[in-house]
């Protein structure tokens, strides 16, 4: 009976041993397992903010290139608007030029105009010589819709002396200036065109901008 119950006891020990050792290894498992888990969680998750934050800085970088070279094509751009600037002016001060010049802008302001009495304004130190333009103009217009409407309209031109546009530009001073042209006024001054020097010239390098684009910066 003794014996019997000894060997029980050792079967129930060694049952309670196994069991307990599958419950251990079963928990080392599953820590084992949980570990990794986590572990590989963390590498994934650290690869991905690598990755992002790779994505992100060459984004900046990418788009700190482009802005670098926008600024540049930029300047490029501007420094062809103030190249031409500074011939027109160089041309422009010789009187045989500017009187035509200037006889042509009135002329295509009053073809947009259509009045029968314009206001002329200029820069205080260009009143004679625009002046001296208003017949001219005013002929050319006449003659411009006669040959494209067989009409005779005539317009009566007078120098705005109350109000002139701002002087021509002092070197190393960035107060308003203008290079020149004219401006055309109707209606009290409620109707204007703008046929300066500087309007017209900022119109054309809007409009050529792309051209000038393509010949400064050739894709190859």
């Amino acid at each position: 009976m003794i014996s019997f119950i000894a060997s029980e006891a050792s079967d129930k020990a060694n049952e309670i041993q196994k069991k307990g050792e599958e419950e251990f290894s079963i928990e080392v498992h599953r820590l084992i397992t949980e570990q990794k888990e986590k572990t590989r969680s963390t590498y994934e998750r650290r690869v991905k903010q690598i990755e992002t934050k790779y994505a992100i800085e060459r984004s900046m970088a990418i788009n700190k290139q482009r802005l670098e070279k926008m600024k540049a094509r930029q300047e490029v751009v501007m420094k062809v608007a103030a190249d031409s600037r500074a011939k027109l002016v160089t041309e422009l001060a010789s009187a045989d030029k500017a009187k035509p010049f200037i006889t042509k802008l009135i002329a295509q302001g009053l073809l947009m105009l259509l009045e029968s009495e314009v206001t002329v304004r200029c820069r205080e130190c260009d009143v004679a010589l625009v002046k001296s333009c208003l017949p001219g103009a005013a002929d050319e217009y006449a003659k411009l819709i006669k040959a494209q409407s067989n009409a005779t309209k005539t317009v009566k031109l007078v120098i705005d002396e109350k109000k002139y546009l701002d002087p021509a530009p002092q070197p190393g001073k960035e107060t308003p200036s203008c290079l020149g042209g004219v401006m055309l006024l109707c209606a009290d001054g409620k109707i204007s065109i703008d046929n300066t020097i500087d309007a017209r010239l900022n119109l054309v390098m809007e409009q050529d901008k792309p051209k000038i684009r393509s010949l400064m910066f050739p894709v190859n």
